[in-house]
């Protein structure tokens, strides 16, 4: 087990946030977090990291308690992907070595610079590396970001809405990046996220947030159409396209429309029993 959380919460000010949070992660996988707008999604993963201090419970990764370690321990053990990372004036070389720095104690040394050029070509980013980053794209910036992760060498990543702001080919490429890095390495994600079809497609473990709580825990094979409709307020259907699940919303009508298609079922049917008479 690689990350144990035990009844965490975490208001800001006099307002609950998240209350009784309780869930473990095991190498290997990648867990999604998912929620409505608001429920508390991000504000979780930022605790786990301690960018954010929760009001009560423990976090435990190996066994450790980062309440004990200080930022640049927490550093060691666990990586983190923002949501959204602004574009300076340096280099793609410069900005993933900056991933580093948790493991630097005086100055760069050659390990460092071996490990960053491993991570580039590993990404392929080599024709890249001396790009300033305020020159990238959305997609490109998002691989440099998950590179700089990558080269503090932790077992765990936290990846806050991975593919946001991203059209589909760029979606598509940097979650199978990720889901081959996680598993290649034998490491852990936690990423939060929006989009349930893409979550479905791409991450083993799920975890709900309802009323600033837990609400579901457990394989993305176990999620149903009664848990989405409890979660969100959205009726679907879940159907399967080799082997992945697709979530299907299913529109409400109103009462008006719902009469019309009544009375022309209604008939429809009519019509074909006087048919077989």
């Amino acid at each position: 087990m690689i990350l144990r959380v035990n009844e965490l919460a975490f208001s800001y000010k006099s307002c609950d946030t998240l209350k009784n949070i309780s869930f473990s992660i095991e190498k290997g996988d990648i867990t999604v977090i998912l929620g409505p707008n608001g429920v508390g999604k991000t504000t979780l993963l930022k605790c786990l990291n301690k960018i954010l201090i929760p009001r009560t419970g423990d976090i435990f990764v190996k066994e450790k308690n980062i309440k004990a370690m200080n930022v640049k321990q927490v550093a060691r053990q666990i990586s983190y992907v923002a949501q959204t990372s602004e574009p300076a004036r340096i280099t793609v070389f410069d900005a993933i070595l900056m991933g580093r720095r948790p493991h630097i104690n005086f100055r760069v040394n050659k390990s460092d610079l071996i490990k960053v050029d491993a991570v580039i070509r590993h990404l392929n980013l080599s024709c890249l590396s001396l790009k300033y980053l305020n020159q990238m794209s959305g997609g490109e910036l998002q691989k440099v970001c998950i590179a700089r992760a990558l080269v503090q060498q932790t077992d765990l990543m936290l990846l806050d809405e991975p593919t946001a702001s991203l059209d589909l080919k760029n979606q598509t490429h940097i979650l199978s990046l990720i889901r081959h890095i996680i598993k290649d390495h034998n490491m852990a994600a936690v990423m939060t996220m929006h989009d349930l079809n893409t979550a479905l497609r791409y991450a083993d473990k799920y975890i709900f947030l309802k009323d600033h709580t837990i609400y579901s825990a457990g394989d993305i094979c176990d999620i149903t159409p009664e848990m989405i409709k409890a979660v969100y307020d959205v009726r679907v259907d879940i159907m399967n396209h080799k082997g992945v699940p697709i979530v299907i919303p299913i529109e409400d009508l109103p009462d008006s429309e719902k009469e019309e298609t009544d009375l022309e079922t209604k008939i429809a049917v009519n019509m074909k029993n006087e048919q077989a008479a």
